[in-house]
C-alpha cells in the first residue's frame, strides 16, 4: 500500500509531456502507447481546462484528456479516428456544446483508491462550468475478450449492467452515473481486448441551459411568503379585501416570487350571512363571493407583481359545492386546481364534492403544484405532480386542532422528502366564536426541504411560531433540486423501481 499521499488535481502544461508519455506508455501498452509531444500540446493550446492530471508529491499519477464537440455529431454513432486528423492532431471544436472524454488513466500502483473518481468529478465540475450539454467518450470494454467466445458484445453489456460480468473500465463508468446509449463498432481496430468495440457512454449535464435572453428566463432562485392569517371579526368584504391587499403589498416589498394564503382564509364572512346556522346555506353564502375575490386577487398579483396562491374559498358549480384555490399569475392568468379528497365535516356539514382534476402549473419561478390541506395526506397526488417535474408545492390547510394540523405537517414533509421538493404549507390561526364551526383553528407554517447535505440538518427551511399572526419567507434554491435528483446521497425519484409498480391517473 502506498503511504503519505499527498494529492493535487491541476491543469496539464506542455512541460509535462515527459511524464505523460510515461505514464500513458505504461497503461496503453497494449493499444499504441502515448500521443506523440505535438498533440499533446496542441491539446494544451485548444482547450487548457480540459487537459486535468492527478500528482502525488508533484509526480503525474492520473491524466485526463478532453476535448470540445458537437453533441450531435459525437451522440451518434462514429469512430475514434473522427476525433482525430492526419497529423494525429486531435480535433477541439470551441463551438461545441459537449465535451468529449479521450482519455483518462491512473497509474497502476496507485489503483484501487478510487482516484479516477476525482477525475471524473473534475470533468463533470469543468462541464457546468462551460455550460456544456453533456460529457460524451467512447469506452473500451477490454474484458470482453475473455467472454466473446461465450456471448455477443451486446451481451456482454447487458451481464456487466447486471453485475454477473466484471470490467474495469465500463464498471467503472457506470459508477460515476454515465449511461450507455449505443454500441459503438471498430471504434478503435487495434483494441483486441475489446475486439474493436466500444461503448458510446453519456454523462448529461442537469444545469445546462441553452443559450436565451434574460426576459425569456426562468428563476433558479425564487423567494416565498406565506401569510399565517388571523382569523378576525369582520363588518365588510371590503374590510377583508383590505386585509389581503396589505399582505400582497407587504410580501411583494421584500421582492417575493409567491405569496400563499391558507385554507378558508375569508371564512370570517359567514359571520355576515343572515342563516349561518344553517352550514350548507352559510358556506354557499361564503361562496356568492368566491368569485369576487378571485378578480380582485388576481388585479393584485399583477400591481404588486408577484405571483399569489389564494389558499382555498369554496365554489358553486352546476349547483355543486366545491374547495377552490386559485393561482393568480403577476402576468394576469389564472389558474385552479380544486380540492380532491374531501374531509367528514366539509362532506357532512358544507356538502362539498371533490374535484377530478389535478395540475402542474408553469411559472416565471418554477414549475408548482396546489394540494389542499387534506390532499397532502394521500401519497398517491405528490407523487403525480413530482412525475410532472414540479419544484415546489403549496398546501393552503386550515385545522382546528393540534394533531389535525399535525397529520398535515408531517405527510407534507414526508411528501418533500419522498418527492424531492419543496413543500409550503400555511394555515390560519384565532378564535371565531361568532362562526360556527370555525371556532378554534391551530396553525404553525412552515417550509420544507428534501433530507439531504444541501439542506438544513432538520430538511425545514423556514417556519412560524405557533397561533401568531405573521409573514414567514424562505429563498429556495431550484438548482439544488437538480442536484439532489440526479447525485444526491439518495434518489427517490429516480430509484423507483417501476418494473414491479406504476401510478397512473385514470381521468
Amino acid at each position: 500500500m502506498l503511504e503519505d499521499l499527498h494529492l493535487k488535481i491541476r491543469n496539464l502544461t506542455n512541460k509535462d509531456y515527459e511524464e505523460v508519455k510515461v505514464l500513458m506508455d505504461k497503461v496503453y501498452h497494449d493499444i499504441g502507447g502515448s500521443w506523440p509531444e505535438h498533440t499533446i500540446h496542441k491539446l494544451i493550446k485548444d482547450f487548457p481546462e480540459g487537459q486535468i492530471c492527478l500528482e502525488d508529491h508533484d509526480k503525474i499519477v492520473g491524466i485526463a484528456l478532453s476535448v470540445q464537440a458537437s453533441y450531435q455529431r459525437f451522440s451518434n454513432p462514429h469512430t475514434y479516428d473522427d476525433l482525430i486528423d492526419q497529423k494525429e492532431n486531435l480535433l477541439n471544436d470551441p463551438k461545441g456544446d459537449a465535451m468529449y472524454g479521450l482519455d483518462l488513466l491512473i497509474a497502476p500502483e496507485y489503483r484501487g483508491y478510487r482516484l479516477g473518481r476525482r477525475l471524473y468529478e473534475a470533468r463533470k465540475e469543468l462541464c457546468r462550468q462551460h455550460n456544456l450539454r453533456a460529457i460524451l467518450a467512447g469506452g473500451r470494454i477490454p474484458n470482453y475478450h475473455e467472454h466473446a467466445h461465450e456471448m455477443s458484445a451486446a451481451e456482454y453489456l447487458d451481464a456487466v449492467r447486471e453485475r454477473r460480468v466484471y470490467d474495469p473500465t465500463l464498471t467503472f463508468q457506470l459508477s460515476n452515473d454515465f449511461q450507455v446509449t449505443r454500441l459503438l463498432k471498430r471504434y478503435l481496430p487495434e483494441d483486441e481486448k475489446s475486439q474493436g468495440y466500444a461503448t458510446l457512454l453519456e454523462w448529461k449535464n442537469i444545469f445546462f441551459a441553452p443559450e436565451t435572453t434574460v426576459i425569456r428566463s426562468k428563476k433558479t432562485q425564487v423567494r416565498i411568503g406565506a401569510i399565517q392569517w388571523q382569523m378576525r371579526e369582520v363588518e365588510s368584504v371590503d374590510e377583508l379585501l383590505t386585509q389581503v391587499e396589505y399582505f400582497i403589498d407587504a410580501v411583494s416589498d421584500y421582492q417575493s416570487d409567491f405569496v400563499l394564503f391558507p385554507e378558508f382564509f375569508n371564512a370570517p364572512l359567514i359571520g355576515l350571512s343572515p342563516d349561518q346556522k344553517n352550514q350548507t346555506e352559510a358556506i354557499r353564502f361564503l361562496a356568492s363571493f368566491t368569485e369576487r375575490f378571485k378578480n380582485e386577487m388576481s388585479q393584485l398579483a399583477v400591481s404588486y407583481n408577484i405571483n399569489v396562491i389564494t389558499g382555498s374559498m369554496p365554489l358553486i358549480e352546476n349547483d355543486v359545492s366545491y374547495n377552490i384555490s386559485y393561482l393568480c399569475r403577476r402576468d394576469g392568468t389564472v389558474e385552479e386546481q380544486k380540492k380532491i379528497h374531501i374531509t367528514p365535516h366539509e362532506r357532512r356539514d358544507w356538502i362539498i364534492e371533490g374535484g377530478n382534476d389535478l395540475k402542474v402549473f408553469d411559472t416565471d419561478a418554477g414549475r408548482i403544484g396546489i394540494l389542499i390541506c387534506y390532499d397532502v395526506e394521500f401519497p398517491e397526488l405528490g407523487r403525480l405532480l413530482a412525475e410532472q417535474d414540479m419544484d415546489i408545492l403549496f398546501v393552503p390547510f386550515w385545522t382546528d386542532t393540534k394533531n389535525g394540523y399535525l397529520r398535515v405537517r408531517n405527510c407534507a414533509q414526508a411528501r418533500a422528502i419522498e418527492n424531492e421538493c419543496y413543500v409550503v404549507i400555511c394555515g390560519s390561526c384565532g378564535n371565531l366564536p361568532q362562526v360556527e364551526n370555525l371556532d378554534i383553528q391551530y396553525a404553525q407554517s412552515a417550509v420544507f426541504s428534501p433530507s439531504d447535505f444541501s439542506y438544513p440538518h432538520d430538511a425545514i427551511m423556514a417556519e412560524t411560531t405557533p397561533n401568531s399572526e405573521m409573514i414567514m419567507f424562505s429563498d429556495l434554491d431550484l438548482d439544488k433540486l437538480k442536484l439532489t435528483r440526479s447525485e444526491g446521497s439518495v434518489n427517490n425519484l429516480k430509484d423507483r423501481r417501476t418494473d414491479l409498480y406504476s401510478l397512473n391517473w385514470k381521468k
